[in-house]
């Protein structure tokens, strides 16, 4: 089976600030190379820092890698001119942690989740509202919320919209970078379990981005561990879990108190 994204030697070098006018470069992404399978979850897991967060804009094309390539429907993204990225982005996803800072406030969820639709000459307005109403059904949200206000919903309802956003243009790929660590327990749980349903009625693949070994438990068919902008531990989720070789992943593991056995 083909995987839906590969990722070879990944490099991403940011220019940081250093005393008065010095900026000192530092490595964010360190030769990272991974593949997902259709229908499959890999969770990125690690702390603060560790570069994970990078490399999702990378995927997503919204930052330029240094070096390296990014396989995708057979073409490396990282050798794409901007307008070739463009083509592309609707089949390759990015849901953020924040969705209150990625939603207009003032547009109505209507608005907001037929958007991608318009800006992508898919569709007129009228029937972009009508796809809209049924994207925002399968994401738990009823017909109503079509014309209530972004600023208006709750933390859990916004990310349901934000990920009916993402959902609309029917991707391959949802990349969801820390899309649960904001919401409380039991918000957390409804979303992911929302997650799980989504990935088998849409049949999509995921990059889930998280500092939360305990989610990663729930979601992910394999882990991979970063730190320092590389990837320290990979393998199968219950493997990782069970016998976590590496000290970052122990870390993670008794932070998020996974317990193992139950896996």
């Amino acid at each position: 089976m083909e995987p839906v994204i590969r990722v070879e030697n990944l490099v991403k070098r940011l220019a940081g600030r250093g005393l008065g006018r010095r900026v000192k470069a530092f490595t964010a992404v360190d030769s990272v190379s991974f593949s997902i399978l259709p229908r499959a979850t890999l969770a990125l897991v690690g702390e603060s820092g560790s570069g994970k967060s990078t490399l999702a804009l990378c995927l997503a094309g919204l930052e330029r890698v240094t070096s390296g390539r990014i396989w995708f429907e057979g073409r490396d993204l990282a050798a794409l001119a901007e307008k070739e990225l463009r083509a592309v982005r609707p089949r390759l996803q990015l849901v953020f942690q924040d969705p209150a800072s990625s939603l207009n406030p003032w547009w109505t969820v209507g608005e907001i989740v037929a958007e991608p639709l318009l800006v992508n000459g898919r569709t007129a307005k009228r029937e972009g509202h009508a796809r809209a109403a049924l994207v925002l059904e399968q994401v738990g949200l009823a017909a109503e919320y079509l014309e209530r206000r972004a600023q208006d919903l709750s933390g859990g309802q916004r990310q349901r919209v934000a990920i009916a956003r993402a959902l609309i243009l029917e991707p391959k790929l949802l990349i969801l970078d820390e899309v649960l660590s904001a919401l409380d327990c039991s918000i957390q749980a409804q979303i992911a379990n929302l997650l799980v349903e989504i990935q088998r009625a849409y049949g999509l693949a995921y990059l889930f981005v998280t500092h939360d070994l305990r989610m990663a438990a729930h979601l992910a068919d394999e882990i991979a561990v970063m730190s320092g902008g590389k990837i320290v531990e990979q393998g199968v989720t219950q493997d990782i879990l069970r016998n976590p070789r590496r000290f970052e992943t122990q870390s993670l593991l008794a932070a998020s108190r996974v317990e193992p056995e139950a896996m």
